[in-house]
């Protein structure tokens, strides 16, 4: 299953970024922790400082350079408004994919454990 796992999260993690920097800002390392802290072992690094370069370009959040203590400084990264409509379509192509997906079920499976 981590295979299938790591396929589905690719076409899911940008919102599920937007979705983090909706609660705060954040900056990579605090992002990939709490991804880490919530299950998501498997994600590298670099996909979520690849993934922050590419929402900042499309104009989904502010950047701060804020002073670190150890090394240069932190970009912290902040959803703004066009992130926020992203974010909104994000969970509406969501609910819209569970649900038909959901249908697909039979009746007489189970939901898998810890879906």
């Amino acid at each position: 299953m981590g295979n299938q796992m790591t396929e589905m999260l690719k076409g899911t993690l940008e919102g599920i970024v937007l979705a983090i920097l909706a609660r705060k800002s954040a900056y990579g390392y605090e992002i990939t922790a709490w991804l880490r802290d919530q299950g998501f072992a498997d994600i590298a690094e670099g996909t979520v400082y690849a993934l922050l370069v590419r929402v900042e370009q499309r104009g989904f959040v502010d950047v701060e350079k804020v002073p670190s203590e150890k090394g240069p400084p932190r970009k912290v990264y902040t959803l703004n408004a066009k992130g926020r409509d992203q974010l909104a379509e994000f969970w509406a192509t969501w609910n819209v994919l569970a649900h038909r997906i959901e249908q697909l079920r039979p009746t007489d499976t189970p939901p898998a454990e810890g879906a």
